[in-house]
C-alpha cells in the first residue's frame, strides 16, 4: 500500500513539475516568438506575376501520358506563383513536401516565416512575420501554417498568385486535433477518465473556455485557420459571409478524403506535370492511435463543429463540380496513373515499402514531430542503395517538414527550443 502510494505522490509531483516548466516554457516561448509591428510600412504595388520570364514563357505540353479532354490542345502555362493555405491536420504537410520540390526544381522563391515553422500562429498573419519581407518584393510560394488574413497576403504576393487549400470531414479533424493538440489545451486537464474526448463531447460546453488558452484547436479550427470567429453559431449571418470571402479568394479547395483526384485538379488548375504530384504520406498516425469514432460520436463532434460541417459542406459541393467539368473517366484514367507511379516510387524509395513507427525510423533526419506524450507519427526509413538516378528525389520525399525547412535555409530557432521542452516534457 505504501509503495502504491508513493508511486501515487511520485507521479502527482512529476506531474506538477512538467506542468510547471510547460507554462513556463511556453511563456517565454511565446514572448520570444511575439513578431515584430512594423508601422507604416510604405505601400509598393507587388509585380503583376513573380515568375522567372525566362524560365517559364513558354507553352508546355501535356506530357507522361497524362489523359486530357477531347479537343483540349495540351498546351499551357505552368502557374509558378502559388499562396497554399496549410490548414491544420489535413495532410497538408505532404502538399507542402509537394510544392518544395516544385519550388527547388523551378528555382522559386519562398516567402518562409522567420525563427519558426509558421506564421506566428494564431494570430492573424501580417507581412512583416515574412522572412527579409521588403514592400514590392517578388515571391513565388507561401504555404507555411498561418491564420489567414487575405489583404495582407495579397501585400505579399503577385495579383496572379493562384489560390489553393484543404479540408477535412469535421469529425475526423476534431479527432486529430484533440489527440495532436489535446495535451495544449489547459481545459483538458480537468476532464476525467482515460476517453477525454468520448467525455468531452458528450457535454462539450461543461468544458469548453471560449477564452481559454489555446482552445481554438477544439472547436471549428478550419474556419478559425480561415482568419473567422471559430465561436460563432451556424445561424449567425457571419458564417456564410466568412464562407462567401472564403470562396471568393481560393481557386481551388480540394479534400483530404478524396487528396488523389484533389492533386489531378491542382495539376489541371496551375499546368503542372504528374512528376510533379508524386508523394508519399506524411506525418501519418499509428492505427492504434486513432480512435474510431461511434456513430453518436460523429454526429456529437459534427454538431459541435457545425461552421465546419457548414464550410465543408459547401466546398464538398463545389469540388465535385470540378470533378464533373473535369470529366470522371478522365479523372478514373490519372488517378489511377498517379497512384502507378506513386507505387513504383514506393517501391525504389522506401525500406520496407511502407511507413515504420517512430522508434524504427533508423536516420534521426527522418524523424517527424511527434505530439507531447506520446510516439504516434509514423516515417520512413530510405531504401538502402538507391540507385543515383533516384537517391536525390527519394530523399526529398521521405525528407519531414522541419528538415525540409531548415533545408531551404529557414531559421528554426524557436521551434527547435520547443522541441527540446517537448523531448524533457516525455521522460
Amino acid at each position: 500500500m505504501v509503495g502504491k502510494q508513493g508511486r501515487q505522490w511520485w507521479s502527482m509531483g512529476k506531474g506538477l513539475v512538467l506542468g510547471t516548466l510547460l507554462t513556463s516554457c511556453m511563456i517565454l516561448l511565446y514572448c520570444l516568438s511575439a513578431p515584430q509591428v512594423h508601422f507604416n510600412l510604405p505601400e509598393v504595388p507587388v509585380p503583376y506575376s513573380c515568375a522567372h520570364r525566362h524560365a517559364q514563357a513558354h507553352t508546355t505540353p501535356f506530357t507522361n501520358g497524362i489523359q486530357h479532354a477531347a479537343g483540349q490542345t495540351g498546351l499551357c502555362t505552368p502557374k509558378v506563383d502559388v499562396m497554399f493555405m496549410k490548414t491544420h491536420k489535413t495532410a497538408s504537410s505532404t502538399l507542402l513536401n509537394i510544392l518544395f520540390r516544385f519550388g527547388e526544381k523551378h528555382r522559386l522563391k519562398f516567402a518562409f516565416p522567420d525563427s519558426r515553422n509558421d506564421f506566428f500562429y494564431p494570430s492573424l498573419f501580417q507581412r512583416s512575420q515574412v522572412k527579409d519581407y521588403r514592400p514590392g518584393m517578388c515571391f513565388n510560394i507561401i504555404c507555411n501554417h498561418m491564420r489567414f488574413n487575405a489583404p495582407e497576403v495579397a501585400k505579399v504576393l503577385p495579383t496572379d498568385t493562384a489560390y489553393i487549400t484543404i479540408l477535412r470531414d469535421p469529425a475526423e479533424l476534431f479527432e486529430s486535433s484533440f489527440h495532436y493538440f489535446g495535451r495544449l489545451v489547459p481545459m483538458t486537464w480537468k476532464i476525467p477518465g482515460e476517453d477525454k474526448m468520448g467525455e468531452f463531447l458528450r457535454d462539450p460546453r461543461h468544458y469548453f473556455d471560449p477564452d481559454g488558452f489555446n482552445s481554438f484547436y477544439l472547436k471549428n479550427l478550419l474556419f478559425f485557420d480561415f482568419g473567422q470567429d471559430n465561436t460563432l453559431e451556424l445561424g449567425d449571418s457571419r458564417v456564410e459571409e466568412g464562407i462567401r470571402a472564403i470562396a471568393g479568394c481560393f481557386q481551388l479547395v480540394m479534400l483530404v478524403e478524396h487528396f488523389e483526384e484533389s492533386l489531378i485538379l491542382l495539376m489541371d488548375a496551375l499546368c503542372w506535370e504528374m512528376d510533379d504530384l508524386l508523394f508519399f504520406k506524411l506525418n501519418a498516425r499509428k492505427g492504434s492511435t486513432v480512435s474510431k469514432l461511434t456513430p453518436e460520436l460523429r454526429a456529437k463532434a459534427l454538431e459541435w463543429n457545425a461552421v465546419d460541417w457548414r464550410l465543408y459542406q459547401h466546398f464538398n459541393a463545389t469540388f465535385w463540380r470540378k470533378v464533373e467539368a473535369y470529366g470522371h473517366q478522365r479523372m478514373a484514367d490519372n488517378v489511377a496513373e498517379l497512384q502507378r507511379r506513386n507505387a513504383e516510387m514506393a517501391a525504389v524509395c522506401i525500406e520496407g515499402g511502407h511507413a515504420v513507427d517512430a522508434d524504427n525510423i533508423q536516420e534521426t533526419v527522418m524523424q517527424p514531430w511527434q505530439p507531447i506524450g506520446e510516439k504516434s507519427i509514423m516515417g520512413y526509413n530510405l531504401k538502402k542503395n538507391v540507385d543515383k538516378a533516384h537517391l536525390k528525389l527519394c530523399r526529398k520525399m521521405l525528407t519531414p517538414e522541419l528538415q525540409y525547412l531548415t533545408e531551404l535555409g529557414v531559421n528554426l530557432w524557436i521551434t527547435k527550443l520547443w522541441g527540446h521542452v517537448r523531448d524533457i516534457i516525455n521522460w
